[in-house]
């Protein structure tokens, strides 16, 4: 048995590039750092960044583009996939690259609809192929926002141990 998978956490180094296969299928290509952080032999701290080239096909990849920006976090479940073509010197060039089959938006910026805050969508390119009229993620775009609701107010009394429900 064979296995191909690849789980990353990182961050966006630009915002994603969107095209238009002659097909009509949309494709968008980014980049996503990661960091891995040790402690060398003599008890210093070492750092090292990698960078892995992101490639997300058909309706993930429309997503990719319109909410992935730079910076942005993200989790990417995908596939290595290594191509290679000739360059106008006759060279032969390879790239290594992870094919997204999910997506994942991560970081400290919640989805907002009205006030409540909402889930982080999950997004997956097999949720396309299943269903094609099926939204791809958990947004709740479909109610209403609710009303803005006022913080309780804050007040000088001391919060005891006992107070606490739990």
């Amino acid at each position: 048995m064979d296995l191909n998978k690849v789980m990353i956490i990182g961050r966006l180094t630009a915002d994603p590039e969107s095209r238009t296969t002659p097909q009509g299928v949309t494709v968008a290509n980014f980049s996503v750092a990661t960091n891995r952080v040790w402690k060398d032999d003599q008890g210093n701290q070492q750092e090292r960044v990698e960078y892995h080239n992101i490639v997300a096909w058909r309706r993930l990849a429309e997503i990719c583009a319109q909410y992935l920006a730079k910076g942005r976090q993200v989790y990417i479940e995908g596939h290595l996939q290594t191509r290679s073509w000739e360059n106008q010197d006759g060279k032969k060039n390879y790239r290594t690259e992870v094919v997204a089959d999910n997506m994942i938006m991560l970081g400290s910026r919640p989805v907002t609809l009205g006030t409540t805050p909402l889930a982080q969508p999950v997004l997956s390119d097999q949720a396309d192929k299943a269903k094609p009229a099926a939204p791809t993620s958990n947004y709740q775009t479909d109610k209403p926002a609710t009303a803005p609701v006022s913080a309780p107010a804050l007040s000088d009394e001391e919060i005891r141990i006992e107070d606490i429900p739990f």
